[in-house]
């Protein structure tokens, strides 16, 4: 079985330097219906399983919060978050279970043959997300590639520019083991390209390219991500940038930078990482409701407590 269905030399282009979509048939291995997709979740670990809600934060709209999932089955998961307001993601999910790892490298063996990339090293993370979920305004770290499976899902992404995302904003999500959301303001959509995906497209677009997405209806989708040498040097110089505004005020830039002073960005930041002169922000996650099948909308709001699962 091939996986995609409709490649051509113009995805190849894109593939990293542009939004694209391609068909796929990811839905015909039949891991993804929802007896399927219960059995998974019955048997990943706890640790690696997040259920969340949207909130309700000004700055940072939709910002996700942790709910506790302990003592639901999958299937009892999936039918509350398709009648509910839940979003789970399944970390690692595609590596962890051999079904779907065997489907995953065969993902990333196409991808290679097709672009000539040789560098992956993917993970991937399976979501369940419901009617009225929305995924808040974000960045990532490495590269993104979102392989749409059921239902149907707006992705707003924006452009590459500092008004979008800023070096701080992005020094900040470098330098933090939780953050990626971004400051997001209405105005922004004006610039956004829409993707309106239906099950059995992928999607990709630049790396660290922010975006949000909306729901339409009921989605499962895989989010894969990769790190390469361009996504490892910007994380490192990024380090070393945090470091330089918050120790030296002073005013680095990405943009327009050599690629020799980037470089030395990088070392920088790997030495000042590795050695400790400059910590990573440790953020922890707290659980703020609990998931509970008989409460309205499946929520029961709690005194937020640390992660310990």
């Amino acid at each position: 079985m091939s996986i995609f269905t409709n490649w051509t030399d113009a995805h190849t282009r894109k593939f990293q330097n542009d939004i694209m979509c391609v068909n796929h048939n990811l839905a015909s291995t039949g891991l993804f219906s929802d007896g399927a997709l219960a059995d998974m979740l019955d048997n990943h670990p706890d640790h690696m399983l997040d259920v969340c809600t949207m909130g309700k934060d000004k700055m940072y709209p939709n910002k996700f919060r942790t709910g506790d999932f302990r003592g639901c089955d999958g299937k009892s998961l999936i039918e509350m978050v398709q009648q509910g307001k839940l979003y789970i993601n399944a970390r690692r999910a595609m590596n962890l279970h051999p079904q779907y790892n065997e489907i995953l490298q065969q993902m990333y063996a196409e991808l290679s043959e097709k672009t000539g990339n040789k560098e992956f090293n993917a993970n991937g993370g399976i979501l369940i997300s419901s009617p009225i979920a929305k995924v808040p305004y974000h960045t990532d770290r490495q590269h993104v590639v979102l392989w749409h499976i059921h239902g149907t899902k707006r992705v707003y992404v924006y452009p590459m520019a500092n008004k979008f995302m800023s070096d701080t904003s992005y020094e900040a999500v470098a330098t933090n083991t939780l953050l990626d959301d971004l400051p997001y303001e209405d105005v922004f959509d004006e610039d956004a390209t829409v993707l309106t995906l239906k099950g059995g497209e992928m999607a990709c677009w630049q790396l660290n390219q922010p975006h949000r997405v909306v729901n339409e209806t009921f989605c499962v989708s895989i989010a894969s991500e990769y790190s390469d040498h361009t996504s490892a040097l910007k994380n490192s110089a990024m380090y070393a940038q945090a470091a330089m505004r918050s120790r030296f005020s002073s005013k680095p830039v990405w943009k327009d930078t050599a690629p020799p002073i980037r470089l030395a960005k990088a070392v920088a930041g790997k030495i000042l990482k590795k050695s400790g002169l400059y910590k990573t922000t440790i953020t922890p996650d707290f659980v703020t409701f609990k998931v509970d099948k008989t409460a309205p909308g499946y929520i029961v709001d709690i005194e937020p407590v640390q992660r310990d699962f």
